[in-house]
């Protein structure tokens, strides 16, 4: 059995790899619990010299990284070349970070717990499992990678089957930048040889990024094992303007909450809930600016909107849509399937949805807007949260107590007041619901795969 691309800009499958054998995946997990004991007992300042090195191999590299990542799964070159920059500006947050953000926390009067010295102190736990997606195939594990190896883990990657060239290149990545040999590695398995990997003793916690069967799997399998498990899941996030919002940079930056990566982020605008006194201004420019949108191959440095990501993917997006249309959905802009190879969709806008329709609950992993009429702030909560994700969401008001209440009220890990929502290294990042538990980024996620250990000294 092999892993292979299949560039989807054409159909066509451009380079395949075999899967490890069952005897290399134990080499490698040996070779990882290996590393794990060297780098425990490394400074901060040792490990952060070697992240930054790392940081440095891929800005050098950034073009044939980014060119790697349009191959294998079609996002706008200029969108693959951000991805790799911001890896790196995540590498080089870490390094500089992880020692302040795992300093040992003393007791402030110790005498109070009958102690001389009483404090909690961060160490790491062992080998990392992480289950990645292939929608931001270097981001998605650069931001795990880099707090785990910083704390002093080491890691164990199954990449998605779809992205195997990404896979071997981050295999080899932290040991170029002199990391000892297994602190990153890569497995070539199938989704059906995770369970065993998430088993065996040396595997100490898992995450995953992905869809939330995935999730509930590699949950209920670590949860077996006494293992922790973070898991940023599926999302299908509010985007909500009100009366007083800025309605045309609203509808600018709509577009691109809704389109960036072709539509195929979890953490992404994808149900726009308008405010009814503002309804037919802010759908007039939505919909003219996402009419405009250049679709094509996405090499090409003007194109704005690349193909979907696999053949599946597509589906699932035309058969959303045709069912919405056949249930009496209004298409404003796209809906059509485009002729030719490839996995094309066009950017499409809907509206007079109603809940039997299944794109009300289920998430659009495309370049397809849901827009809703709501008549106040009330009934624009009572929308958004209706959906089982707990993702992220946006909001665009000016007037400060509306921020105050979607802020309280809006379920979800992360609300954007006036702008879209986007991951930064300093900010936790994760969801809540079916959208997942744990954090990453920030002091957060570099403390998810952390003992705190309580240390009194009498």
């Amino acid at each position: 059995m092999a892993m292979a691309t299949v560039n989807p800009a054409t159909g066509e499958t451009v380079f395949e790899t075999e899967l490890h054998s069952v005897a290399e995946v134990e080499s490698r997990l040996a070779k990882a619990q290996l590393a794990h004991e060297s780098l425990r007992r490394m400074s901060f300042a040792d490990r952060a010299a070697l992240m930054v090195v790392a940081a440095e191999i891929m800005e050098t590299e950034v073009e044939d990284s980014a060119a790697m990542m349009t191959l294998e799964m079609g996002k706008p070159i200029s969108q693959a070349r951000a991805e790799v920059l911001k890896c790196a500006k995540n590498l080089r947050f870490y390094a500089a970070k992880s020692e302040e953000f795992l300093a040992p926390q003393p007791l402030d009067d110790p005498s109070q717990v009958g102690a001389s010295k009483a404090m909690g102190i961060w160490q790491p736990l062992g080998v990392v499992l992480a289950v990645m997606p292939w929608n931001f195939p270097l981001w998605q594990v650069i931001r795990f990678a880099a707090p785990a190896l910083m704390a002093g883990n080491s890691g164990v990657l199954k990449h998605a089957s779809n992205v195997p060239q990404t896979a071997l290149y981050l295999d080899k990545l932290f040991g170029r930048a002199g990391f000892p040999e297994g602190a990153f590695t890569t497995l070539m398995i199938s989704a059906s040889s995770v369970a065993a990997v998430i088993d065996d003793s040396r595997v100490r916690a898992v995450t995953l990024t992905g869809s939330e069967p995935a999730g509930r799997a590699v949950a209920m399998r670590a949860g077996s094992q006494v293992k922790p498990s973070v898991l940023e899941l599926g999302g299908s996030d509010a985007f909500i303007i009100t009366s007083n919002a800025d309605i045309e940079q609203a509808a600018t930056v709509a577009v691109t909450a809704r389109v960036n990566n072709n539509g195929q982020s979890c953490v992404a605008g994808k149900r726009f809930l308008v405010f009814a006194d503002v309804y037919d201004q802010f759908v007039d420019s939505f919909v003219a600016k996402m009419s405009a949108l250049k679709m094509g191959d996405p090499m090409d440095e003007t194109v704005q909107l690349g193909p979907l990501a696999t053949a599946s993917g597509k589906k699932d997006i035309v058969e959303l849509v045709e069912d919405a249309k056949s249930k009496g959905a209004r298409v404003l802009c796209g809906g059509e399937t485009p002729e030719g190879p490839g996995f094309f969709y066009p950017a499409t806008v809907i509206d007079q949805i109603t809940d039997d329709m299944r794109i009300v609950m289920e998430e659009t992993f495309g370049p397809v807007a849901s827009v809703y009429k709501v008549q106040d702030r009330d009934e624009a909560v009572r929308v958004a949260n209706q959906t089982t994700f707990g993702l992220s969401s946006a909001v665009w008001t000016n007037d400060e107590s509306e921020q105050e209440f979607f802020v309280e009220q809006l379920q979800a890990g992360a609300v954007f007041i006036n702008g879209m929502t986007i991951s930064y290294p300093e900010l936790a990042f994760g969801g809540i619901k079916d959208s997942g538990f744990g954090r990453e980024l920030s002091d957060a996620g570099i403390k998810e795969f952390c003992n705190l250990k309580t240390v009194w000294k009498a």
